[in-house]
C-alpha cells in the first residue's frame, strides 16, 4: 500500500532529539532532509552516526539559515533550553515548515497570551501548523486522562503523578534542582518556580474542556524531604540532612472542589524522610468517582527486572507520531482535540 511521505527536520540531538531522529531515519513515512545540531562536535557529521544507524546521505548543520532555507513539510523543534525561543519558532512557521514542538509553548495558554498571538500570525503567514506536545505536559497529563475518562460515569476529581527515582534514572540537572541543598533554604527559594505550572495549564484546560468543565484556580504547594545518609548519584553526592527528594503538587479547582491534581515526586533512592512514594518510576492516573480507576504509564522491564524510566524519549515519540496529522491540519495552533484520534503511521514493518 503505497503512503504519503512527509519531509522532515530534526532541530537539536539531546536525549529527546535522539529519539525522533532515530525514528525520522527508520520510520518508511518520514524522509529526513535536515538536522540542526548545536555541539560543534557533530557538525559534518551524517546524522545516522549520530544515533548509530547506516549513513543517511544527510549532513548535520549549526546554521539555523540553511535550515530556514531547506524545503520541509515539518520540523520537530526539540532544543535543550527549558524555554524555547519563541522568534526562531515563528521563523521556521513563516518559512512555511509546520513545526511539532516538545519544548512548547503549549498553546492555547491564557498565561501567554503574547506567545499565542505570534505563534498563530506566523502559522497563517506560513499556511503552517503548530502543535506542542511532550509526555507531561502534552500526554501523560492530558490526552491520557481524558481518554481514560470515557471509562467512568462519575468524575470527582483526576490525579495525575509523575514519579522518578533519580538514582536509578540520572539526569544532569539533578544538582540544579537543589538536590542536596539546605532543606529549608530550597523550601523559601525552590529552584522550580512556583510560575512553572502556568506552563503545564494548556494540559489542565484541555482535560476541564473535555469533561465540561471550567477552572476557577490553581493552587501549589511544594515539600522537600531530607536525606537520611550520604545518597550517591551519577552527578555527585547528596549529604544526609539535605535534601534528597522533592514534591510538587498543583491543584486545579473548579466549582469549589479540586477537579485536577498533577503530583511531582522525584526522590533520590529510598533513604529518605519522608519517603512520599516507593516503586518504578511512572506516570500514574487516578480517577476518583464512579467506578474509581488507576492506570500505570511506564516501561517494560529490564533485563535487571527494573523498569526504566522513558519519560524523555517518549517526550520526542509523541512529537513524532503526531507529524503527520499536524501537516496536514488547518494552519493554526494544533492541539489533541483539534487532531482527534491520532493514527500513527510506518510503525509495523515488515
Amino acid at each position: 500500500m503505497t503512503q504519503k511521505t512527509y519531509k522532515v527536520i530534526q532541530w537539536a540531538t539531546g536525549t529527546v532529539g535522539k529519539a525522533a531522529l532515530k525514528y525520522f531515519i527508520e520510520n518508511p513515512v518520514t524522509e529526513l532532509v535536515g538536522v540542526l545540531v548545536t555541539n560543534p562536535e557533530k557538525v559534518g557529521k551524517d546524522a545516522g552516526d549520530i544515533v548509530g544507524l547506516a549513513k543517511t546521505g544527510v549532513i548535520c548543520t549549526d546554521s539555523e539559515d540553511a535550515i530556514l532555507a531547506m524545503e520541509a513539510d515539518c520540523v520537530l523543534f526539540a532544543p535543550s533550553m527549558m524555554t524555547p525561543p519563541i522568534d526562531m519558532v515563528c521563523r521556521l512557521l513563516e518559512s512555511g515548515k509546520n513545526v511539532v514542538s516538545p519544548a512548547g509553548p503549549f498553546l492555547p495558554n491564557k498565561f501567554i497570551p503574547e506567545h499565542a498571538a505570534r505563534v498563530e500570525a506566523a502559522c497563517r503567514a506560513g499556511k503552517a501548523s503548530f502543535h506542542g506536545c511532550g509526555i507531561h505536559p502534552g500526554y501523560s497529563g492530558d490526552i491520557l486522562p481524558l481518554t481514560l475518562a470515557r471509562l467512568m460515569s462519575r468524575i470527582d476529581c483526576i490525579e495525575v503523578t509523575e514519579i522518578i527515582d533519580k538514582v536509578r534514572n540520572p539526569m544532569i540537572y539533578t544538582e540544579i534542582m537543589g538536590f542536596g541543598a539546605d532543606c529549608d533554604e530550597l523550601l523559601a527559594n525552590p529552584r522550580r518556580s512556583p510560575e512553572t505550572y502556568k506552563h503545564f495549564y494548556s494540559s489542565m484546560t484541555l482535560i476541564a474542556e473535555g469533561l465540561g468543565a471550567e477552572i476557577d484556580e490553581v493552587t501549589v504547594k511544594f515539600e522537600v524531604s531530607k536525606a537520611k545518609v550520604d545518597i550517591a548519584h551519577e552527578f555527585g553526592l547528596v549529604k544526609a540532612g539535605t535534601c534528597g527528594g522533592q514534591h510538587y503538587e498543583w491543584t486545579a479547582w473548579s466549582g469549589g472542589k479540586p477537579l485536577i491534581v498533577y503530583h511531582f515526586y522525584w526522590q533520590l533512592g529510598t533513604e529518605l524522610d519522608p519517603l512520599w512514594e516507593q516503586g518504578e518510576a511512572k506516570y500514574r492516573v487516578r480517577i476518583h468517582g464512579d467506578p474509581p480507576l488507576e492506570c500505570h504509564l511506564m516501561a517494560m522491564e529490564d533485563a535487571d527486572g527494573r523498569h526504566p524510566f522513558l519519560g524523555i524519549p517518549w517526550t520526542g515519540l509523541v512529537g513524532c507520531t503526531a507529524v503527520p496529522q499536524v501537516c496536514d491540519a488547518a494552519p493554526g495552533v494544533v492541539t489533541h482535540i483539534d487532531l482527534g484520534v491520532v493514527q500513527p503511521r510506518g510503525l509495523v514493518r515488515r
